[in-house]
């Protein structure tokens, strides 16, 4: 028997002996979709948690001293006296909003469910290399979330020492408020978080290296693997040095051990704390830090590849350049953590090689830019709401790149370090840009997961609507940061220097909240198109990868019978050897039929 043949019958056996209870089905599964969808349903909801925190904040930055009922009822009368909010309250929402959208979002579901979605799906397997590690992964990344929530509800409040913890703010419960059982919260989350991102990685790199389909080569991928699959590496990389710093941030903390800490006085007093170097902490975490950006974006840039290119009906440009300048990121991104450093006084020569490889991992970001504009130009253009958000990302992608040249020199950021100019940088080139390749994934693969379509008209107000208003924030914070607004300041009035920045402040407030409002429009979509959506055809955009030739109702195994060959790259578009102007990897080659070069 076959290897396929016997894959098969295994499966046939399984589905006729095992039924499956609502409990293994719908919560301890082991299918790759679901542990998709729950890392998807998860995200969304730390998302709304997030943004929600963001409003609160920017409310408090545009109206500083002023009354909002709001803020008594959300943060109560300890952290909010009559409705003003408390300083201490604001350095915590800005640390957890940071912590949720940077790992919980934008690391955790974005990669987790398009990862666990697409990587059996298009490599042409019937699961992940191990369902029951997958599905540990996710049950450890939900646990990390209840932590890093439960955390908002301790009495001296959640941990407010910046979403990079630096010590010593962290590393001594006595030193402010939240620096007390918030942070240890924090720092357990944060541990159990890093055993998940690893847990995941590892299954995505042994499951595309091991599980693809007869036929398919590592050069027919699509470019979504080669991104999952390089986004994994750099996370097994790096991850563990987190880990690393967490720990010794937890002895410093409990154990009375002093890696970071040196000659510290708390009121006066004296601690007995000496030889550790703060900045170690920082080199430690930057080192995650840095590669974390493109853990981030990469995964969105692959479903961006994927969809202009299905929507611009024509074959992607460059194919191997895409994935040469995959590998040049993710190797690039471990080496220029320091330029995070150029204050903390760094060798000036040290921080001119930080400079150096910052400015040369723009060349590889700017051959992906380049390639997505030459996809689309002269393309056939489909401008559905998935396609919109690709093309979205391209335009923050590049606005949010142009400003990391800047801050990657080292003269040049010592003059806007820590001001608004940075919060503007990051927001958009891995913020705004991550949020953007994962609404393209959700309105591109919705009827892959849930057999149905989204509404496209609510896609296009929210589309448009989002955009603007992404603008809205972001782009007025480069002036307000160009003129020295410090970042994380709860209000501005001490400084009359700053009075003239107040109206930009509200400005960008109102983008926010009417930004933030939007999104209901997204949520309302998402949630009645899952029962109420219009019913999904097998192949609703006509494209050629594996994943939309499984049949729409959800089997655990993808295909009933044997699993499709591979005979052609994914990129099959406008192929003139064909009457149809899409050909899936799956149909064979004709007589004389050349193969496309990529």
């Amino acid at each position: 028997m076959s290897a396929e043949g016997h894959d098969h019958a295994i499966d046939h056996e399984h589905e006729h002996h095992h039924k499956d209870t609502f409990i293994t089905k719908y919560i301890f599964s082991i299918d790759h979709k679901m542990i998709a969808k729950q890392y998807l349903i998860t995200g969304i909801i730390m998302g709304i948690i997030g943004v929600g925190m963001s409003m609160l904040f920017r409310m408090q930055l545009a109206w500083p001293e002023e009354s909002f009922r709001i803020f008594n009822i959300l943060l109560g009368d300890k952290f909010a006296p009559n409705g003003v909010m408390a300083n201490d309250i604001y350095l915590a929402l800005v640390t957890i909003h940071g912590t949720i959208m940077v790992f919980f979002v934008l690391t955790a579901a974005l990669s987790g469910t398009f990862s666990n979605l697409l990587i059996p799906l298009q490599i042409g397997a019937r699961d992940m290399a191990s369902g029951f590690m997958n599905m540990i992964s996710y049950w450890l990344f939900f646990l990390s979330s209840v932590i890093m929530i439960s955390s908002l509800f301790v009495e001296a409040g959640p941990a407010s020492s910046g979403w990079t913890i630096y010590p010593p703010l962290s590393a001594l419960p006595q030193a402010i408020p939240g620096s007390g059982m918030g942070m240890t919260l924090w720092l357990i989350s944060m541990a159990i978080f890093i055993a998940s991102s690893l847990m995941g990685s590892l299954n995505y790199v042994v499951t595309v290296i091991n599980l693809r389909t007869k036929g398919m080569s590592m050069t027919r991928l699509p470019l979504t693997i080669w991104a999952f699959f390089v986004t994994a590496i750099i996370g097994i990389v790096s991850f563990p040095v987190l880990l690393s710093a967490a720990l010794l941030l937890i002895f410093d903390r409990s154990f009375g051990t002093s890696f970071f800490l040196s000659d510290i006085y708390i009121a006066g007093e004296v601690l007995h704390y000496q030889g550790g170097s703060p900045v170690l902490f920082e080199h430690l975490f930057w080192f995650l830090g840095h590669p974390e950006v493109y853990i981030v974006l990469l995964p969105a840039l692959g479903i961006t590849s994927e969809v202009i290119a299905t929507n611009s009906r024509k074959p992607i440009f460059g194919y191997r350049a895409m994935i040469m300048s995959i590998i040049a990121i993710a190797f690039l991104s471990t080496i220029v953590w320091g330029h995070h450093m150029f204050v903390s006084g760094m060798n000036p020569f040290l921080g001119s090689v930080f400079t150096f490889t910052t400015l040369l991992i723009a060349i590889p970001s700017a051959v992906k830019a380049f390639n997505y504009i030459t996809t689309l130009w002269k393309g056939n253009l489909q401008l559905n709401p998935a396609m919109l958000f690709s093309i979205g990302l391209v335009s923050t992608f590049i606005t949010g790149g142009l400003t990391g040249i800047i801050l990657g020199d080292s003269t040049l950021d010592i003059n806007v370090h820590d001001t608004y100019f940075v919060v503007a940088h990051f927001h958009l080139v891995m913020g705004i840009s991550a949020l953007y390749g994962m609404f393209a994934g959700i309105y591109h693969w919705f009827p892959r997961l849930f057999g149905r379509m989204l509404n496209k008209n609510l896609g296009y107000v929210h589309f448009w609507v989002t955009a603007i208003c992404a603008y809205g924030v972001f782009f007025p914070m480069h002036f307000i940061g160009l003129a020295g607004l410090p970042r994380r300041y709860y209000t501005n009035t001490n400084f009359p220097l700053f009075d003239d920045l107040q109206n930009v402040n509200v400005l960008i407030t109102i983008f926010a909240l009417i930004g933030g409002a939007f999104q209901l429009v997204f949520l309302y979509n998402f949630f009645s198109s899952i029962f109420y959506g219009k019913k999904s055809v097998m192949n609703p955009w006509k494209s050629n990868t594996l994943e939309w030739t499984a049949p729409v109702e959800h089997i655990h195994g993808n295909w009933p019978g044997e699993i499709p060959e591979v005979h052609r790259w994914p990129y099959d578009y406008s192929n003139p050897a064909h009457d149809v102007d899409f050909v899936p990897q799956n149909v064979p080659m004709k007589e004389g039929e050349e193969v496309l070069h990529h």
